[in-house]
């Protein structure tokens, strides 16, 4: 019996939109964003907890996405949750580089992935640890910072990534005007890290 295609392999998709990155080493870029259904992490102060139940979300075919995605003129595919990672994601990753696309993710860390996108954003929960080999292969390291006790994790994260990746810390968007004095004074005590904000939330774009 034959392989499925990859253009045939299905995953639950909550939304899929062509918007502004809005957070992280890329804020900023034009990008086709996929948000896939499902997640366990379970983030008390997840802003898409509708995206945590994978049979609430449509079953899409990645031909679908690639003709929607392909229908704008960047060629940037950010895949995200829910927790991406818990699917063989290899299907989507293939398509859409075949198709002329830099693939993007956005995970937790806390499954393998067996295929790897051409830039790895990972965004570690103490709810449930990175792997160690994910935290290797990150690209960018992003920890949300929920209370300042929080910086002392981020290091801990930080031990785990290679020598060039980036780091940054990100304020909770609820408790922004508590949180961000003290990143401020955080990072100018430690340069290694760079803010990043949710600026798609202060332009208003998805």
């Amino acid at each position: 019996m034959s392989a499925t295609p990859d253009s045939l392999v299905t995953f639950p998709i909550m939304e899929h939109f062509y918007t502004i990155q809005g957070e992280g080493f890329y804020t900023g870029r034009a990008a086709y964003f996929i948000r896939l259904g499902g997640c366990d992490v379970g983030c008390t102060w997840c802003d898409v907890k509708e995206s945590w139940d994978a049979g609430k979300h449509p079953v899409l075919p990645v031909q679908d996405l690639l003709e929607a995605a392909g229908k704008f003129p960047a060629r940037f595919v950010v895949i995200t949750g829910g927790e991406p990672a818990m699917y063989d994601l290899g299907p989507l990753f293939r398509s859409f580089k075949e198709n002329g696309f830099e693939v993007a993710i956005e995970t937790s860390g806390a499954y393998a992935l067996s295929t790897f996108p051409d830039w790895i954003c990972l965004s570690p929960k103490k709810f449930k640890s990175a792997l160690p080999q994910m935290l290797q292969k990150a690209n960018e390291l992003k920890v949300v910072v929920y209370h300042e006790s929080d910086f002392i994790w981020a290091e801990a994260q930080a031990l785990g990534v290679g020598a060039s990746c980036k780091l940054f810390l990100q304020p909770e968007f609820s408790r922004f005007d508590r949180i961000v004095p003290a990143l401020i004074d955080y990072v100018k005590e430690h340069p290694q890290w760079s803010i990043s904000l949710q600026t798609h939330k202060i332009i208003h774009v998805p």
